[in-house]
């Protein structure tokens, strides 16, 4: 179509927003309640624009371009309604927000200031609205904030339309209207998956992590503790971002240097606990497939998965493997294990997580794993207390994790991005089946950020059918599908968040679809790059075995590296 903008001339493909069409001539029109790939929602009303033609201003994300439309998106008029639109919201931020703005979770990525000095609004005539609503920190995951919310309804269509959990809800009318629970229960007493993809979404700080980085400063200051941490494979390619650093910049060497700097007595690799995940998830796949166990088997690595299926499919939880996660499986051996090896009770040795993730806190605070993790770090969290010591990340000397569990492969690197769980295990899987070595290792068909990828691999005459999928939504469509016979697997992989752990609630803001490329693409650079490229050739692992477990799927194995889960209302 041909389209003015601006008084010039485009033309444009058929059926495209306004909005979209003007991020094509490379034109930034301000946005806060839209999210890219949802139906627009249109309640801001920041992205209005003046059409040729129409009596009042349109918003450009709700309405589609014609034949001869003429655009303007910058004129005085739209440019006057922006900034008095951005007063009112600021205005309904709260007073507590503007003396607070300096210790905000979001002070450094906050869209409302962002904005608010794109469109030259540089004071606000309309009084602060102080709505003396009450945080919410029942949730072991996430706060809640509400007066700093700004009701743009992110969080809720976050939650609905790529989640499917549909926590939140518009509740009152008119000024009085507020984002909430069911009944105001709090996030912790309602069917949250602690995902974080709500956080993501928030563009102020109405919603953040609930912060460990106190609890992490105390035991690093306690000469009575050894404190040990782990990190995980997603983390060393987002961690520089925060830094200035380019998405998916490999930052492995830099992370555990910073860590020792900031006084950890021994920096370790989740990686490692991802090998030793393969091991025994992988013996217990083998075991059901050749003796007619539950399938398909499904993956256990994602807390937010693992609450969602226990809230809306408990039918299935027989389904799971009873493999812990990477995470609390290092805790597990680190507490029973390493504390044995260094000569301390297991209480003077606190394990730190350094993970991507949100529900990772949820995670270990479940009774099942109590004990195994101490604290748990988001990037954001890390990137924080490395801020605040003043180490210049960017210019750090990489330096080498510590063993025995830094030693891992680059099967446990890619369990980062979606499909990686399922292709370290096919690896593992193959060559035990077989007894033969896998001529090609990648298992291509189930990468990517499609959010259901399948495959078929064949494997002694047999053809196992494996799904991997991302995001509870569309977790929720393929359990739909099994339920009613449409689809048959032999192993699934879930991941909440997505592109998995890569998108994960904890990791830094932005996340958009590029970025998520970038580090999806480092994960496997990683992998590529490894000696070592298969999880039961780990020396590492293989010595744990010798020396402590016996042999995958034990009696040890089982008490320590297995669970159990739990059917929800």
């Amino acid at each position: 179509m041909r389209i003015t903008i601006n008084n010039r001339e485009y033309d444009m493909p058929e059926g495209i927003t306004i909005l979209e069409a003007v991020k094509k001539a490379n034109i930034k029109i301000p946005t806060l309640c839209y999210i890219e790939g949802m139906e627009p929602y249109g309640g801001c009303r920041l992205c209005v624009v003046e059409v040729e033609g129409s009596k009042t201003l349109v918003p450009s994300c709700a309405v589609k371009i014609s034949e001869g439309m003429k655009i303007k998106t910058h004129s005085e008029k739209v440019r006057r309604v922006r900034r008095t639109i951005m007063q009112l919201i600021i205005a309904s931020h709260g007073i507590s927000c503007e003396l607070n703005c300096l210790t905000c979770s979001k002070a450094t990525s906050c869209e409302l200031k962002e904005i608010a000095e794109e469109i030259g609004v540089t004071k606000v005539n309309i009084p602060p609205v102080e709505k003396n609503l009450v945080s919410d920190y029942s949730s072991y995951a996430i706060v809640r904030e509400p007066t700093k919310c700004i009701v743009c309804g992110r969080c809720i269509r976050a939650c609905s339309n790529i989640q499917s959990v549909n926590i939140f809800t518009f509740a009152d009318r008119g000024p009085n209207t507020i984002v909430t629970t069911f009944m105001d229960e709090g996030m912790g007493n309602v069917d949250c998956t602690n995902c974080g993809q709500c956080v993501m979404n928030c563009p102020t700080g109405a919603l953040h992590e609930v912060y460990h980085i106190d609890g992490v400063w105390n035991a690093l200051n306690d000469p009575e503790k050894v404190t040990i941490v782990q990190t995980a494979p997603a983390v060393r390619v987002a961690i520089g971002e925060p830094f200035g650093m380019e998405p998916g910049t490999i930052s492995t060497g830099k992370l555990v240097a910073a860590l020792r700097l900031l006084g950890f007595d021994k920096v370790f690799d989740t990686n490692f606990t991802a090998d030793l995940t393969i091991v025994e998830e992988g013996t217990e796949f083998i075991h059901r497939f050749k003796e007619g166990g539950k399938l398909p088997l499904f993956t256990s690595c994602s807390p937010g998965w693992i609450k969602f299926i226990e809230h809306n499919y408990p039918e299935y939880l027989p389904h799971l493997s009873s493999a812990k996660s990477p995470q609390q499986m290092f805790g597990a051996v680190a507490k029973h294990y390493y504390a044995k090896k260094l000569g301390i009770p297991k209480e003077k040795l606190v394990v730190v997580s350094i993970m991507p993730c949100t529900a990772k806190k949820y995670e270990m605070n479940r009774p099942e794993h109590a004990g195994d993790v101490d604290f748990v770090l988001t990037t954001r969290e890390l990137a924080k207390m490395i801020k605040e010591s003043g180490i210049d990340f960017k210019n750090l000397p990489e330096e080498e994790y510590d063993n025995p569990f830094g030693i891992s492969t680059g099967a446990g690197a890619i369990f980062g991005a979606s499909g990686g769980v399922m292709e370290a295990a096919l690896r593992t899987a193959y060559e035990i089946l077989t007894g033969r070595e896998l001529e090609k290792l990648d298992f291509t068909a189930v990468r990517g950020l499609d959010m259901v990828k399948e495959a078929e691999v064949e494997i002694n005459g047999k053809i196992i059918k494996v799904a991997v999928v991302n995001t509870l939504g569309a977790a929720r469509k393929l359990l739909e599908r099994m339920k009613n016979g449409e689809v048959e697997y032999h192993f699934v992989e879930f991941m909440a968040c997505p592109g998995g752990c890569i998108g994960g609630g904890g990791q830094p803001i932005p996340t958009t679809e590029e970025i998520l490329l970038k580090r999806m693409e480092a994960i496997y650079e990683i992998d590529y790059g490894s000696k070592l490229r298969k999880s039961h050739e780990n020396p590492a692992v293989k010595e744990l075995y010798k020396e402590f477990l016996g042999e995958p799927n034990s009696e040890i194995a089982h008490h320590l590296l297995h669970t159990h889960y739990v059917a929800r209302n």
